[in-house]
């Protein structure tokens, strides 16, 4: 992984010596795919080009999402920068096993959501080599996990971004940034490479994070075919310690919970892009990719563990249930590994846990389509037919060691691995072969000059294969598949005016971790996945859009405007819930759910002035009544149940988002900012809706940018300049159970994932 970012960081430092393309390159542009389908779809698409993502200066991924498309909102679940929900449509993208995946991720033409529980790892992508990204609706083609839509990334060529970019910044928090990215183009050959170092203390108590990122494309490129090879390359160290209760919050809002909550990621993939044109209107494009990635977590819990209180126990450590009255609780003696007892060493309380876990995957995979475009009667006919095939193999283990619980809340292991007969602690050790196949066709076809259908259908098949590797509990083989339609209508009023209507269909498949954690009696924790095999089934996503999208000019402004009205309903949706044993859920389907709400967006541009406004309305709830476990939650019964009534809204889904947006650029300088607004959203644990909503809140963010010589600039950003107190997350917690010596006498089950304070950056960058 060192050769992999050292690589890239000397083709990023040699392109210094790249030359603008010739004349002949417009004939040699690289063809690569993106995503299936061949982007017949685009037309509606939200996109965002590399100078949105570098507008503050150095590359912000996450934040060039949030400040340009309408409805997108981050939650700090983990309340690490690079590892948030992305939540787009009440569907969610996320790194954290045990949200439900709802959005497919393509970079590259191959598909980013790792294999083992669909998650998107944001910290793994190379922002500084990211070209452009769209944000795709309902469709058919883009196969698992696109029930909100598809998130497509591609990144920079030699061709495609001749020259050399540069930049360094620090910032409050002890925030260090820096980035190279270079490409060059010598005839009919191309390089590109990208190298991003990043550091940030954080700006809670005990959550640094190191990123190390790496890209590589060399390219050739004629008029009639090509090849790139490109390697993507990552190494991270983060730290997010999630939420805390709401009065140790307001004692010191830097304040975590229990620590640590460590994620260290290895990453490498390398991918091909062969093209090849069979004549003037037809070709085969092609990603094939391979890659690799190492994932260890550690996380220090909370844990109902305390000195039994048995006759027959008394001198050994118990694991209680949660909720009830105490007379209900049931304790249970620990184990260790060798099946003995664990001794009490800490007089009977101050016990918690450490959960470590590997995930080890390789995976590969290809996706190969035909494109045709040529004229017919009324217009142009754009036909796509292809094949994707990924196939991985995950080893994951975990323990959870006996810790205690020091005076700031960190936990310290004791030595002795927890192993329960029955199952509810247990050390896992898993391989999980994973076969997804799908095949897709999409045409969009003229029916008149002004009238045309795009029209596809996608058939997946998933086999999913699991061997336990300590004894026999988690072996398991399952199969899903299914045919997916869609179909939708475009109508040209005017140059300035396009309507459209269209219906389409889309699944997930149960992941491993899913599948392997969907016992009741049997639950598991978010590092600790694997105790039981019952079946799941597969999710399937019925989606009705309309809208139309305008171009304009009036008083001088040039005005584009998007509008989309739409509605998804879920069957057999799938959802992490809670159980008895603190810190342990799992899976199971909870039948249907919608989704459904209003999008507008609103951009106008008049010299060196651009504005943008969007908003978005999300209405996400359940369907049918059903029972949750929720033993946290204040209005759940004794037995820890909370009701659901159809109707009751999804938790952890804003309602309302709004973003203004204004730049202006002058001769040498430019100032902009954004402000970021988003209602309030009930507590995961309260799909019932019986308690008080997470507030919602409104961000002012600034940024400026001053030219000191031609092609270097200083630049530099406030987030959250009125330094606005706010959440974007909130669950809830058995605070009652720890001292808290911030907040003595702590009783509210409460917590949030806290928002950033007021935060500036400053730094240099240079573009020749």
């Amino acid at each position: 992984m060192a050769a992999l970012l050292a690589g890239s960081a000397l083709i990023g430092a040699g392109s210094a010596l790249a030359q603008a393309p010739d004349a002949g390159d417009a004939l040699r542009q690289p063809i690569i795919v993106t995503a299936p389908g061949g982007a017949v779809d685009k037309d509606d698409a939200l996109t965002l080009a590399a100078a949105d993502i570098g507008r503050s200066g150095s590359p912000d991924f996450l934040g060039a999402l949030t400040r340009n498309f309408a409805g997108v909102t981050l939650q700090d679940a983990q309340n690490n920068p690079w590892q948030p929900n992305l939540v787009y449509r009440g569907f969610v993208a996320s790194p954290l096993q045990g949200q439900a995946q709802g959005i497919a991720v393509y970079l590259d033409g191959a598909r980013f959501n790792q294999p083992f529980g669909d998650t998107v790892q944001f910290d793994l992508l190379p922002e500084a080599a990211v070209r452009g990204v769209s944000l795709l609706d309902k469709s058919a083609v883009y196969g698992l996990n696109a029930l909100g839509g598809a998130l497509v990334i591609d990144t920079k060529t030699g061709q495609s971004d001749p020259g050399l970019e540069a930049s360094l910044s620090h910032g409050r928090f002890g925030t260090t940034e820096a980035s190279v990215a270079g490409g060059m183009a010598w005839g009919d050959w191309s390089a590109f490479g990208a190298f991003q170092y990043t550091r940030d203390d954080g700006w809670r108590d005990h959550s640094p994070s190191t990123l190390y990122n790496g890209y590589a494309d060399v390219g050739f490129d004629t008029a009639s075919g090509g090849l790139h090879l490109k390697v993507v390359g990552a190494n991270t160290d983060l730290t997010g310690n999630g939420v805390s209760p709401v009065e140790l919050l307001a004692a010191d809002r830097r304040a975590v919970f229990t620590w640590p909550d460590n994620s260290r990621s290895r990453y490498g993939r390398v991918s091909l892009h062969p093209w090849v044109a069979l004549s003037d209107t037809t070709r085969i494009e092609a990603t094939l990719y391979a890659q690799k990635l190492t994932l260890r977590t550690v996380n220090g819990d909370a844990a109902d563990i305390e000195g039994c209180e048995d006759d027959d126990d008394v001198g050994f450590v118990c694991l209680e249930t949660v909720g009830g009255d105490d007379e209900e609780e049931e304790q249970a003696v620990l184990t260790d590994a060798d099946g003995n007892a664990i001794i009490d060493t800490l007089g009977g309380e101050g016990y918690g846990v450490l959960n470590r876990g590997r995930t080890a995957t390789r995976a590969m995979g290809a996706l190969v389509q035909l494109i045709d475009k040529r004229m017919v009667g009324a217009g142009e006919n754009v036909f796509a037919l292809g094949f994707s095939y990924d196939t991985s193999r995950t080893r994951f283990d975990t323990s959870t060691e006996l810790g205690a619980l020091t005076d700031d809340r960190s936990v310290e292991g004791l030595g002795s691995i927890i192993v329960q007969p029955d199952g509810a602690i247990a050390p896992v050790g898993l391989i999980a072969h994973t076969d997804y196949w799908g095949v897709f066709v999409q045409d969009r076809l003229p029916i008149t000059s002004r009238l045309s259908a795009e029209i596809g259908l996608r058939y997946n098949h998933a086999r999913i294969v699991m061997l336990d590797q300590i004894g026999t509990a988690l072996n398991g083989r399952h199969r899903f598949q299914r045919l997916n339609p869609g179909i939708e209508f475009d109508y040209v009023v005017s140059d300035g005016l396009t309507l459209r209507a269209g219906y389409a269909e889309s699944n997930r498949v149960p992941t491993p971790a899913e599948l392997s954690c969907a016992d009741e009696n049997a639950p598991c924790s978010l590092t600790n996945f694997f105790v039981a095999d019952p079946p799941l089934k597969q999710v399937v996503a019925k989606s009705w859009e309309a809208g139309a999208k305008g171009h304009a000019q009036a008083g001088g402004f040039t005005i584009d405007w998007l509008l989309s009205a739409w509605r998804t309903d879920n069957r057999n949706d799938i959802q992490y819930v809670a159980s008895e044993i603190r810190g342990r859920a799992y899976f199971r389907n909870i039948g249907s759910t919608r989704r459904q709400g209003v999008e507008a967006t609103v951009r106008a541009s008049r010299g060196g002035l651009t504005a943008g406004l969007s908003y978005a309305f999300t209405d996400a709830t359940y369907r049918a009544p059903l029972t949750l476990s929720s033993p946290a939650n204040p209005s759940a019964d004794e037995e820890g149940l909370i009701e659901v009534a159809r109707g009751d809204r999804l938790p952890g889904i804003p309602r309302h988002s709004a973003t203004l947006k204004l730049d202006y650029a002058g001769k040498g300088w430019s100032v902009g900012g954004d402000v970021i607004a988003r209602s309030g959203q009930y507590l995961v644990g309260d799909e019932g809706n019986d308690e008080a909503r997470l507030g919602g809140y409104a961000l002012v963010n600034l940024r400026a940018s001053l030219t000191l010589v031609k092609g270097v600039s200083l630049f530099g950003t406030l987030n959250n300049a009125l330094g606005r107190r706010y959440a974007t997350f909130g669950a809830f917690s058995e605070v009652d159970e720890i001292q808290l010596e911030e907040a003595p006498g702590a009783s509210n089950p409460r917590a949030y994932g806290p928002g950033a304070p007021r935060r500036w950056q400053v730094g240099v960058k240079a573009l020749f």
